[in-house]
């Protein structure tokens, strides 16, 4: 497990937690090198309807994946192996035998946490899919957020049509959760107020000679689109160039500020208390604290995307279609940005 992944993942650093005279860690390791799945095969030839639906969801337009050429998004690696809700009969007894180890001693919980990926060849519609697959490394006992366990880090390499193709490391947290400090049935006591000069400030944006101008409109309450000065199509976010002519001329037409939910994640851990929902209480569980909250990408009414929060509606109301409109609020003294409003009320 390197820092970076420890560090995203809420693992306290230090030495491990008692791992020298864990004998569980030491069964533990035994399985390190053992197979995970044998001559594991696609249930699909990589085809040209899932890369469509793939780029569709995606909002990848790219001419390489559409056409008689037409390659694979290198990033659906892992999607020609995937086994669907039958599963794959070709999982080894060790890949189970080292999760009942960790079920059995009590770190029941799982939590995937990042994966690698590396690309050898193109994929191509008709190309057949094998793999093998390998239990890289189990990791000492771990303190995190969640609780206390185990990363368990499996390497699958993926050869298409008998050629090495690629190879994709998925890790996963095996875990005994911690205790829980607040929730249904733990006793709560009064919130004090927040001292707004202890609110965390959300991180600053990135602003380059390729996107000034689009926070020069957010400062006037103006959410701005590209437009390109050679096909008229508009692009969001914002580019130096048009993806779809290359021009680098373009001009900026201003969102309407009507749109609808295209897609949403619900942030539930780890806290972000910067990223708390400014505004009034009925836009968030507890203002100005690290409750869930709805990111969401927008779909607006122009045709382009943009990720936002949504507002006015509690975390767990967001739907896939919503209407939204447009608003901007000021997130501290310093900051305004672009949310998103449920019910399309102006």
């Amino acid at each position: 497990m390197n820092r970076e992944a420890e560090e995203r993942d809420g693992t306290q650093n230090g030495p491990p937690d008692d791992s020298s005279d864990d004998a569980l860690y030491a069964a533990l390791k035994r399985y390190e090198g053992r197979a995970a799945a044998t001559a594991g095969t696609g249930k699909d030839a990589v085809n040209e309807p899932m890369i469509r639906h793939w780029c569709e969801a995606m909002g990848d337009a790219h001419p390489a994946y559409r056409g008689p050429a037409a390659v694979a998004p290198p990033t659906m690696l892992q999607a020609w192996t995937m086994g669907g809700l039958s599963g794959h009969t070709d999982r080894s007894a060790a890949y189970d035998e080292l999760f009942g180890l960790l079920d059995g001693a009590g770190f029941r919980s799982v939590v995937a946490t990042d994966c690698e990926q590396e690309y050898l060849r193109p994929l191509r519609p008709g190309d057949r899919i094998t793999f093998d697959a390998v239990i890289e490394s189990v990791s000492a006992r771990k303190t995190t957020k969640l609780g206390t366990g185990y990363f368990v880090t499996t390497r699958m390499d993926v050869r298409a049509d008998g050629e090495p193709a690629g190879t994709h490391r998925f890790r996963i947290l095996k875990y005994a959760p911690a205790a829980r400090t607040s929730g249904p049935g733990v006793p709560s006591e009064p919130t004090p107020a927040p001292d707004p000069a202890a609110v965390p400030r959300r991180p600053r944006p990135v602003v380059n000679r390729d996107n000034a101008g689009f926070w020069a409109g957010v400062a006037e309450h103006k959410l701005l689109i590209q437009r390109c000065g050679g096909c008229g199509r508009l692009r969001f976010p914002w580019l130096p160039g048009c993806q779809a002519c290359g021009s680098p001329e373009w001009d900026t037409v201003e969102a309407g500020g009507a749109g609808s939910v295209y897609s949403y994640v619900v942030m539930h851990h780890p806290p972000f208390p910067a990223f708390a929902t400014p505004g009034p209480v009925e836009d968030a569980p507890a203002p100005h604290t690290a409750s869930p909250y709805a990111v969401a990408l927008i779909e607006l009414a122009e045709g382009v995307r943009i990720l936002g929060n949504v507002v006015g509606v509690p975390y767990d109301e967001v739907r896939i279609g919503m209407p939204v409109r447009l608003e901007f609020r000021r997130v501290d003294p310093e900051l305004e940005l672009p949310f998103f409003r449920a019910g399309g009320a102006g």
